[in-house]
């Protein structure tokens, strides 16, 4: 028999602090299974009227089961009746066979018998797929209000080792014992903890150079020459509303120049392409790590379809395979419906838009100064976005059910893909339509002096904010990426927490009581047979059922949030290089706040098994993607990275060598500003707008562009967006190999693996062979 070696992947990610395992920790499931355990518990209303369909069918269900040798014990407390569930072991034995003889042979962790998260599963199957006569199966019940509640049993010695290791507040800086939570909730819930506190971790270098990024900014405040040119500048500027607003000074926006400056400068290009690579390389080594801890798992090779038939046959022998379809009719009318979805979420972020223009003219015609009206109103629509994004997430979420439903996926696998892929667009575009328009279409197509754009003919189409467009960009994200995080991390915590907390002061004394008296046996001790008192169960169950419930979206939730923020922290870090650092912050947090909710708060998960993160990672990938396109235009287009370089080497004091102790920037701001003069028919300021904060009257003013006096587009104008134009392929391109390269260059799995996988199936086949008989393969 071959020693079992760990895996240098975890012992890695023991070194770093990643997880935390103990060395034989690795091996296959113990045998969780006690006499006191119970697969399954169903809980509904006492009804004395035994005419009632209700009863009829609660009756009716019972029965069903027990027809299948379920042991169901049956408890009621008050206006509830509880029913304990236990799967015959017969059942067991079937799927341990099948899963023998199964093509995904990974039958060599159950050997000897079945650890209790399996028989979950596999007792939470039957149940799901055993109906009553009119056909409805336990989630037809469950929606009539047949059944109040359906939950495992969270186990007390397994419970409090977990909060001592994991689920507590002071273990935040520690790794996780990701094979005590795949032993306890299965290897769906484990797999996304491993890869939160791997992608927790990974946060720590992009948060860093982050921070040194800002800090770049920082340093250049009192020697920037564009600063010192904002800031000492007597240049006045064109008003930025029709009525209520005035002609202002460059020079009040030193303070936002400033804060300009601290996310937009040249250390944000080299920023923006390490967080290319980074994504790239935070994928390919998840896959390795995710390929090792699978692989200790014993199953590499799980195969979720053929799960699902193993399970359909213990169930039914006679039962028929669900068959593959596929309907054209359908899928148009699903991706039609999508697509009008789609339209309906961009729709709403043109409702944006219009309201923060009418909000800024409301402010400016209240006499607000002009900064300040366009800050209250881009803090306002920041809120309005946020507001959008909590109801069109309910939204999103009817919809994208009601679509699956019509594509009548074959199995819940099927389902729960497609639900994903659409949800996650949906909440997409729901998150990031009112960043895109900010990043790339705010103020370039508002117009000039004389000619600006309005909204039915009376609104003036808002333009960026006076420090530049990237100013609006950084603060809608930032209010939406630190006020949604903080407030879904107070509400994931305090509901359940508040729920429970209700709970315990609705629980029966008398019921305390009873079971103070009862002798609870230990489970380490106990023999075939032995059974706690009614009050012990009824007050385990009780205490199960006053906690929060959970269904088969609880994990998706916590999925969605974190590749939600995974989008924010790479598709625009050009924009806010903080963005990693927060991330980091809420995810430390999170890690633990998840732990506390699955292990005391909520009910327990049904155990799910799996070898990857599913859709997810296709998710991921195609988001990496984007980040690259998205952070080039940020930086080809939105920011003034490209006007100061092309101001430097051709337009600039340095142009010819022949200025000496001058920085080369000198004179840019004043280079990027065009020049309105009231005498001019076509610009149109009422005479009350043209008086200075000095009280002068001004007969020209200035705004942010590249024209001529006759208000036409200057040759620097289009040699600027040439090199944009040309920054944003060359840029795109280069990471894109780049990340191609790494992909290449880092193997999905460990060579360790490939070879723990070989050595492991070739002693399998040995061990079938010394168990062949040659006459079993006779013909009679």
């Amino acid at each position: 028999m071959s020693v079992h070696r760990r895996q240098p992947s975890i012992e890695l990610l023991e070194f770093m602090g990643v997880v935390k395992e103990n060395g034989n920790e690795q091996a296959s499931l113990p045998p969780m299974f006690t006499p006191l355990s119970y697969d399954y518990v169903l809980v509904g209303k006492t009804i004395d009227d035994q005419e009632r369909q209700a009863f009829k069918k609660q009756t009716e269900y019972i029965e069903e089961l027990k027809k299948k040798n379920f042991k169901v014990t049956k408890i009621i407390d008050d206006h509830l009746v509880f029913y304990g569930i236990q799967g015959p072991k017969d059942i067991f034995q079937k799927y341990r066979y099948l899963l023998k003889v199964s093509d995904a042979c990974n039958w060599s962790s159950y050997q000897n018998s079945l650890p209790l998260t399996t028989r979950i599963r596999v007792v939470h199957f039957i149940l799901n797929h055993t109906p009553i006569h009119s056909g409805e199966n336990l989630r037809d019940l469950m929606k009539a209000k047949v059944f109040e509640a359906r939950f495992c049993l969270h186990e007390k010695k397994r419970q409090k080792e977990l909060k001592e290791s994991w689920a507590r507040w002071t273990a935040c800086l520690q790794g996780q014992p990701i094979t005590a939570v795949r032993n306890y909730f299965g290897e769906k819930v484990a797999l996304y903890f491993l890869w939160l506190g791997w992608y927790t971790f990974l946060l720590i270098p992009p948060a860093l150079i982050g921070i040194l990024v800002f800090l770049y900014g920082l340093s250049y405040f009192n020697s920037s020459p564009l600063i010192q040119e904002v800031c000492e500048s007597n240049r006045v500027m064109c008003p930025l509303c029709d009525t209520g607003c005035k002609v202002w000074k460059l020079s009040e926006t030193c303070s936002y120049a400033k804060l300009s400056l601290l996310f937009d400068n040249n250390g944000t290009v080299l920023f923006a392409m390490f967080m290319a690579i980074w994504t790239t390389l935070f994928l390919e080594f998840w896959k390795r790590h995710r390929a090792t801890f699978v692989c200790e798992w014993k199953v590499y090779d799980w195969s979720e379809s053929e799960e699902e038939l193993i399970l359909e046959i213990v169930n039914d022998a006679d039962c028929e395979p669900k068959e593959y379809k596929h309907s054209y009719l359908h899928s148009t009318l699903v991706f039609i419906c999508v697509i009008v979805m789609i339209l309906v979420i961009i729709g709403l972020t043109h409702v944006l838009v219009v309201f923060r223009v009418i909000i800024a003219g409301f402010l400016a015609k209240k006499h607000f100064q002009s900064n300040s009206s366009h800050i209250g109103a881009m803090l306002a629509g920041g809120l309005l976005h946020f507001l959008i994004i909590t109801i069109m997430t309910r939204v999103n979420r009817i919809v994208a059910m009601k679509l699956c439903e019509i594509e009548k996926a074959r199995s819940f696998a099927d389902r729960e893909r497609s639900f994903t892929l659409k949800m996650f667009t949906f909440q997409f575009f729901t998150y990031f339509c009112s960043l895109f328009y900010v990043a790339f279409i705010l103020g370039r197509i508002n117009g000039h002096p004389g000619k600006y754009v309005r909204i039915a003919g009376e609104w003036r189409l808002e333009e960026c904010h006076p420090s530049g467009c990237l100013t609006d960009l950084f603060i809608q994200m930032t209010i939406i990426m630190v006020l949604k995080q903080t407030i879904s991390n107070v509400f994931e915590y305090t509901g359940p927490w508040f729920y429970r907390f209700m709970g315990k002061r609705k629980r029966s004394p008398k019921l305390q009581r009873k079971c103070a008296n009862c002798y609870l046996k230990d489970e380490s001790e106990v023999k075939d047979g032995d059974e706690l008192c009614e009050n012990c169960k009824l007050r385990d169950w009780h205490k199960n059922f006053q906690l929060t419930d959970v269904d088969s979206f609880s994990l998706f939730n916590e999925f969605l949030e974190m590749v939600i923020q995974f989008s924010f922290t790479t598709i625009f870090v050009a924009a806010f290089p903080l963005a990693p650092l927060f991330a980091l912050i809420n995810n430390v947090i999170e890690i633990r706040l998840d732990a506390i909710k699955m292990v005391t708060l909520h009910r327990r998960m049904v155990p799910k098994k799996t070898n990857n993160i599913g859709v997810w990672i296709d998710i991921l990938e195609a988001i990496g993607v984007l980040a690259v396109i998205a952070n080039g235009l940020v930086i080809g287009v939105s920011s003034d990275f490209i006007p100061r370089l092309v101001y430097r080497y051709v337009y600039g004091p340095c142009v010819n060598d022949t200025a000496t102790n001058i920085d080369c920037m000198v004179g840019y701001i004043n280079n990027t500003l065009s020049i309105a003069s009231v005498s001019d028919s076509r610009v149109m300021f009422e005479p009350d707008q043209m008086i200075t904060p000095d009280g002068f009257y001004a007969t020209s003013c200035s705004y942010k562009d590249y024209r001529n006096s006759d208000f036409n587009v200057t040759p620097q104008f289009w040699l600027i967006l040439a090199v944009r134009f040309a920054f944003v392929i060359v840029f795109e391109h280069i990471l894109v190999i780049c990340k191609f390269i790494a992909a290449w260059f880092i193997p999905a799995a460990p060579m360790q693996v490939k070879n723990e996988r070989l050595f492991d199936k070739l002693e399998r086949l040995k061990e079938e062979l010394t168990s062949f008989r040659p006459e079993s393969l006779r013909i009679p």
